[in-house]
């Protein structure tokens, strides 16, 4: 049995296949969920790095049967609200903060570093698995999810809009690309699978290009 087994957990929650695949792991292995903490970018009036909007967010909380906190923030303040939340989430009970980073240690020190500072425990599901590995057991097991965000520096702009599912990894993984998107390559919205009680209804609008970014906007 895992050590933290029985732990009660807040979950860095981004809506995309890592942090899902990161709480289904978390849950298998004993630990017991009572919230979901998203950062929230005050700016765009979406989710930072997987741009969903806050119904959007809140439907996919509700699916889950969880609760969800929004962080909401700028960049400037984006490190100590975070802290702010997690400091809430103890207060609440939570005594370990779950992550869905697989292995770039930039990510762990700055998890780390903020669960550090307010005394909660963090963990890592995922920490230094196969990158390939994970995104095959993530579409294995069950779960839907779509490319939202696709860096067009890294990646043809071709597969945004496409199911996450065997036959478009295999179309990322021909084309060079990391199979797993763990370089920001791409981003994902996960909207069913095991742990939801009920498929997340959405829709996307038309494919917008911000920067070297191809969007496709969620809307609700």
């Amino acid at each position: 049995m895992h050590e933290l087994s029985g732990k009660r957990f807040v979950a860095s929650y981004s809506g995309g296949k890592d942090s899902v695949l990161a709480l289904h792991r978390a849950k298998k292995l004993g630990l017991v969920p009572i919230k979901l903490i998203t950062t929230y970018n005050t700016d765009l009036n979406r989710s930072w790095f997987h741009g969903i909007p806050e119904p959007l967010l809140k439907r996919t909380a509700d699916s889950l049967a969880l609760p969800i906190e929004l962080i909401k923030t700028s960049g400037a303040e984006y490190e100590k609200n975070f802290e702010n939340a997690l400091s809430a989430a103890k207060y609440d009970g939570a005594e370990v903060c779950i992550f869905g980073d697989i292995d770039i240690d930039e990510h762990l020190e700055w998890c780390s570093a903020r669960c550090r500072n307010v005394g909660i425990t963090p963990f890592f599901p995922l920490w230094q698995e196969e990158r390939k590995k994970l995104v095959y057991e993530f579409v294995e097991a069950g779960y839907s999810a779509i490319i939202t965000t696709i860096d067009t520096s890294r990646m043809s702009a071709e597969l945004l809009g496409h199911k996450l599912d065997a036959k478009t990894l295999a179309e990322i993984e021909k084309s060079g690309v990391d199979v797993c998107g763990e370089n920001g390559e791409y981003h994902t919205f996960v909207y069913d699978g095991p742990m939801f009680t009920q498929k997340v209804r959405f829709s996307c609008g038309e494919a917008i290009t911000l920067d070297k970014y191809a969007i496709m906007p969620l809307l609700v």
